[in-house]
């Protein structure tokens, strides 16, 4: 059965999409037990939720930017100078993001909910990984056309 050469295109694009999203996803799961192992390590040492979530998520992210950049987007897609300032600025962004929304959400939980910090860090990294996805795979990362 022959296929449209409108079709493939798209095809390709798509398969190239969810390949790309599932690397990400593999890379974000690896990044996530960086970022909340620590984040957990530095609570049971009684660090200040929103220090505690900085250093974690800076640690998790660095070890997503890294990752990803060699697994999941084309590393040739922008230069280096570009790439780095274009880092710096995403993830300084979803840094405050990630550490409001996690303020956000221990002010509006209720104290003592079960698995309340937990839940806030979920709600942060999620909004975050939205956002981190979207910005690498349009601008950051995004694939030169000739």
């Amino acid at each position: 059965m022959d296929v449209s050469p409108a079709i493939t295109p798209r095809t390709e694009y798509r398969s190239g999409l969810l390949s790309q999203l599932s690397r990400f996803v593999l890379v974000g799961g690896l990044s996530a037990v960086v970022d909340y192992g620590l984040y957990q390590i530095m609570l049971h040492l009684d660090m200040q939720h929103s220090v505690a979530k900085t250093i974690s998520f800076i640690c998790g992210t660095t070890t997503a930017y890294l990752l990803n950049k060699r697994f999941t987007f084309d590393p040739a897609s922008s230069s280096g100078a570009s790439r780095l300032a274009g880092f710096v600025l995403l993830y300084g962004t979803t840094l405050l993001v990630n550490v409001g929304m996690n303020a956000l959400a221990l002010k509006i939980l209720p104290n003592g909910m079960p698995f309340e910090v937990t839940i806030c860090w979920v709600i942060a990294q999620g909004t975050s990984t939205c956002i981190n996805f979207l910005v690498l795979r349009t601008v950051i990362f995004r694939a030169k056309t000739s």
